[in-house]
């Protein structure tokens, strides 16, 4: 399978079980919300968009402080869940497309998007964000990064996936590298910025947080990954038993640390 066809498939399975991945996912930090915000500046009642709005993790936080938000969601199994979770906000509106191919019916004064970003085309992702903000208008990125705070756990775990025959999945709990991998200018996502030419102003902020799960609420943090979703069903099944079981026997609670990576910038119109 061509590496294109392959990044589709892993976008579209999250809607496969879209109260699982709700359950799963953790939020953001508050700090952070608060930041981005004040970086846009938006004047009272200027509404957001929000690119890949999930099941509305990132959507709660920012309309709750009184934001308009236009949601742009793809897999519309997922914006089921979304407008159900965000009924009470009448300041939230729901939109099933693709951002590729979504028109921006006015321009926007910020332009964010929770951990979905790098399943935007990178060939047109850039030019489609400048094209919904208005001039000077923000762009804020941002990523949770989840680490095991038990060293000998984490091995543990890595030993079951090898038990069951699979490869811990890239940028996930247990993926042996730093993530963030690279900071500031060093990032790929400053770098494409820059190399856009369209925008200014560029930083990168990090939160640190951490959170306790249990058994269960931890294999629901491994569901609800690309790289765990689209592994046959079967061996999920069994490996997530196993890891719920090694999680019991290590004391029935597994800290996982958190490093929230935000990406802010303006537009040159």
């Amino acid at each position: 399978m061509a590496t294109e066809e392959r990044d589709r498939e892993r976008r579209q399975v999250f809607g496969d079980d879209a109260e699982q991945y709700d359950a799963g996912r953790p939020g953001y930090p508050e700090r952070m919300v608060d930041d981005a915000l004040e970086f846009a500046a938006l004047p009272a009642g200027a509404p957001a968009v929000e690119v890949g709005a999930g099941t509305g993790k990132a959507t709660l936080a920012f309309a709750a402080r009184g934001t308009p938000v236009t949601c742009v969601e793809p897999d519309a199994r997922m914006a089921r869940v979304l407008r159900r979770n965000c009924a009470a906000m009448p300041h939230v509106a729901v939109e099933v497309a693709d951002f590729e191919s979504w028109r921006p019916d006015r321009p926007y004064g910020l332009l964010y998007c929770a951990q979905a970003w790098h399943w935007v085309d990178p060939a047109v992702r850039w030019a489609r964000a400048r094209t919904a903000l208005g001039p000077g208008g923000t762009l804020a990125l941002f990523w949770n990064h989840w680490r095991l705070a038990d060293r000998d756990l984490s091995d543990r775990l890595t030993a079951v996936h090898a038990r069951h025959g699979v490869d811990v999945p890239s940028y996930t709990l247990l993926d042996p590298r730093p993530r963030p991998a690279r900071h500031g200018p060093e990032a790929r996502q400053w770098r494409e910025m820059e190399a856009d030419g369209g925008f200014t102003d560029l930083t990168h902020r990090l939160y640190g947080s951490a959170h306790d799960r249990s058994p269960t609420g931890l294999v629901e943090l491994l569901a609800s990954c690309s790289g765990y979703r689209v592994l046959p069903a079967a061996t999920r099944g069994h490996l997530y038993e196993e890891t719920a079981r090694t999680v019991a026997a290590e004391g029935g609670t597994a800290r996982v640390r958190i490093t929230t990576s935000l990406f802010l910038a303006r537009s040159l119109g």
